[in-house]
Parts: C-alpha cells; structure tokens; sequence
C-alpha cells in the first residue's frame, strides 16, 4: 500500500502521539481523518495537518459510544470515498491501587481502550473488505507484557487489544491487515517530575526516551509492508527486558 492518495483514520489525533502520527502520515501524502473529544485543540491540530498539502477532516467522537463511532466512519466515508487505514491510537491510562479500583474505573478503562477499537476496526473493516484491501493498525503498550504496579485495568486492557489484533488478523485475512504496535515511554506525561524522566530514561536499555516519530515511522513501515499481519511490534528502547 502507498500512503500518498490513501486515507488514514486515527483516533485520537489531536493531541500527544495521535496527533503526531497523522502529521507523520500527512507529510507522507495521505489524508487524514482524526478523531477528537470536546475541549482538545482539534482546530489547531486541523490547521497542522491541512499544511501539510492534504485534506483533513476532523470527527467528534467518544470511543466508548458505538454510535459516535459509527457516525465517525461514515462522515469519513462521505468526504473521500474510502478509509484505507485505521490506527486506534486514542487511550485512557489509569492508575489506582488494585484495592480501591471502581466499577466505573474499570469500565473506563476497558471501554477506551478495547472495546473502542473492537467497533472501529468493525466499522472500517466492513468498508475494507467492500473495496478490496485496508490495514488496522492498533496501539497497545508495553504494560500489555510487562506487569505493572497500579496499573491493573490498564495492562488487562491492553494485553486484550495484543489478543484481539491476532484474532482480526486471522479473520479479515487476506483482505485486511491487522497489526499492532507496542511502545515503551515516547512522550512524557506534562510536568513530569526529573526524577521519573531519570528512572524511564535508565530503565531503557538504549537509555534514552523514544519519541512519537518512532511510533509514526513504524506505523508507516506496517502500512507500506505488505506481509506484515498479526504482528505485535514493540518500540520501546529495551524497556520491555528490563
């Protein structure tokens, strides 16, 4: 697949990683359609993205709501005519002790971060397969191998998206290609404190920080490779060994 003329879907691609990714793409010469919710800078993040020389097209959308979903894809759909691409990257993290972890915090958590991209990838495939072809590209993490204190909902839910990506791989193939991608730390939290930035940057083994680009750039390596599907790739500097 050739990213220039293709159309890339991304949830989340407003702020932080997302919104870096569909700018990595763009540059690339696909357009983009980019998912937000109410209050995040997605004028800004339009404005950004219609730079780069390509349609942008940005969607309201709770990734908890299958009908906001639902109504996402379609407003995609209407305006190019096809989604070749879909890359789940929007995400909730949730720290809480396992003890005092809600009802609701685990529903939250669970919801965003696997059940929203269950009927995406439901409600583009569906389109995919129609006009011959597509890649589903979901972003998990490291948690979803590597267990974290304080981070129970958030692993389960992402070691379930490394297990839903190999069972959509093996069900939409050989139409559809569905791929994953696992990054260590690549953006820090916003002030985040010296002393973390010191234990992330020692605890990779390349130590350093990643960056979103590494996520981009991979991304646009699983789209353009065609024998990649039910991969799980990590990115992570060598966090993962330690």
């Amino acid at each position: 697949m050739e990213l220039r003329g293709s159309v890339v879907m991304i949830t989340g691609g407003a702020i932080r990683v997302g919104l870096q990714i569909a700018l990595h793409m763009a540059r690339q010469g696909a357009g983009i359609l980019f998912t937000y919710l109410p209050g995040e800078p997605w004028e800004e993040a339009q404005a950004q993205i219609a730079a780069c020389g390509v349609a942008a097209l940005a969607q309201p959308m709770d990734t908890r709501d299958t009908a906001q979903i639902r109504a996402a894809v379609a407003a995609g759909l209407a305006q190019f005519g096809h989604i070749d691409v879909l890359i789940n990257s929007a995400s909730v993290w949730l720290k809480a002790p396992f003890l005092q972890i809600t009802e609701a915090q685990w529903d939250n958590a669970l919801d965003i971060n696997l059940k929203g991209p269950f009927f995406l990838a439901q409600a583009v495939a569906a389109a995919m397969l129609r006009q011959g072809g597509g890649v589903i590209i979901n972003i998990t993490d490291i948690s979803a191998f590597q267990p974290w204190a304080g981070y129970a909902p958030h692993g389960a839910s992402k070691a379930g998206l490394v297990s839903l990506t190999k069972s959509l791989a093996v069900e939409l193939a050989p139409t559809v290609r569905v791929n994953a991608i696992a990054p260590g730390t690549v953006l820090l939290p916003p002030n985040c404190p010296p002393e973390v930035e010191g234990w992330l940057t020692e605890k990779a083994l390349l130590k350093r920080i990643g960056h979103p680009s590494d996520v981009a750039r991979l991304a646009q390596l699983i789209i353009e490779c065609d024998y990649y599907t039910g991969s799980i790739i990590q990115v992570d500097g060598g966090m993962a060994l330690t």
